[in-house]
């Protein structure tokens, strides 16, 4: 007796051990679905309450900017004039797609379309923002567009509206309904499904963009060359400043945009200690975007993370492992004029 009830006990052990293994394989995507789908949503809402984001070319951190300073470099330069003529169509664009791709993944609705819609953002990015990153395995958009892929593939089947629909479909077959009648059944609901949820996600992604910025900033990107204050920045001037900026304008701790002759790049002139000026690059040593402007002793570029310090140009995170190129600047009078870029 005892030798059965041991023999069923481990039958039993490997019946449930089975389950669990069925239950880990149909769930394995799970994670990263719910990854993917709440990185996209929190890109878009990012993007959509950033003030700079929508600011215009004469912001370095706007989408303009950025656009315009990886087409030089993008194989797909090419393609990307549309986006300069018409910047604030494209910007919304691109944040709205997010937030349909993010909210379809999160919730399991038409998985592998929104699957598509992520892998051709990714791709769109690794293209123009991170094609050149060395090595490559420091750019994300590329990490980003093969992990669309396992989704791509498989869809969203379990834990999701697909698969309550799809488990309805097969009742529907099974009680003897039509296939037409069932696909009928399965597009219509689908459709209703996707009209809220992408309702909800229009209404909510209006209201950050129309709520949510700080117009202040925006302003203040958008405004002129001015003095700042200790932490602050100037804004960023028009293509026609020159290389010049009165000393007034960059008390210690704040600083000025002037243009690089030679390149035609947005320097940050800064102050980091009393009488000592030097001059920053404002493109990034990762991939090529614009840094944003110097604030709180540090440089941050938005498409990586990276981080740089506004006295030196040295690394503080990457995923940059150099710093950002400096120049000389000297102090005539009462006028900074920059110098030639230091080896």
């Amino acid at each position: 007796m005892a030798t059965g009830t041991g023999l069923h006990d481990g039958h039993g052990t490997t019946a449930r051990i089975g389950q669990w293994k069925a239950a880990a394989s149909r769930l394995a995507l799970l994670p990263l679905r719910l990854f993917l789908g709440a990185t996209f949503v929190y890109a878009a809402f990012d993007k959509l309450s950033d003030a700079h984001y929508l600011a215009g070319a004469g912001d370095a951190a706007s989408f303009s900017a950025q656009t315009a300073a990886a087409r030089a470099g993008s194989p797909i330069g090419w393609a990307l004039g549309p986006a300069l003529d018409a910047p604030t169509f494209f910007g919304l664009l691109i944040a709205f797609g997010e937030l349909a791709v993010g909210l379809g993944t999160l919730f399991g609705l038409w998985g592998r379309i929104a699957a598509l819609g992520g892998a051709a953002l990714s791709a769109t990015l690794w293209l123009t923002v991170s094609f050149h990153t060395a090595p490559y395995y420091l750019g994300n958009d590329l990490a980003y567009l093969m992990a669309w892929t396992p989704l791509l593939l498989a869809g969203t089947p379990h834990l999701s509206v697909d698969g309550y629909l799809a488990s309805r479909a097969a009742r529907d077959r099974a009680r003897g309904l039509a296939e037409d009648a069932v696909r009928r059944r399965a597009l219509l609901d689908g459709g209703i499904a996707a009209v809220a949820l992408g309702g909800a996600g229009l209404l909510s992604g209006s209201l950050t963009a129309s709520f949510g910025r700080d117009d202040d900033a925006t302003a203040a990107a958008a405004g002129t060359p001015g003095a700042t204050a200790p932490g602050a920045t100037s804004p960023v001037p028009q293509p026609a400043a020159a290389a010049a900026v009165p000393a007034a304008q960059v008390p210690v701790g704040g600083s000025a945009t002037v243009k690089d002759p030679a390149s035609g790049d947005a320097v940050y002139i800064v102050q980091p200690s009393a009488g000592k000026y030097t001059g920053l690059s404002s493109v990034c040593t990762h991939s090529g975007c614009a840094v944003n402007p110097p604030k709180d002793g540090q440089l941050y570029c938005p498409c990586h993370g990276s981080r740089f310090d506004a006295a030196t140009g040295a690394v503080i995170n990457g995923p940059a492992v150099k710093p950002l190129p400096r120049y000389a600047v000297t102090k005539n009078g009462e006028q900074l004029e920059l110098g030639p870029q230091q080896a």
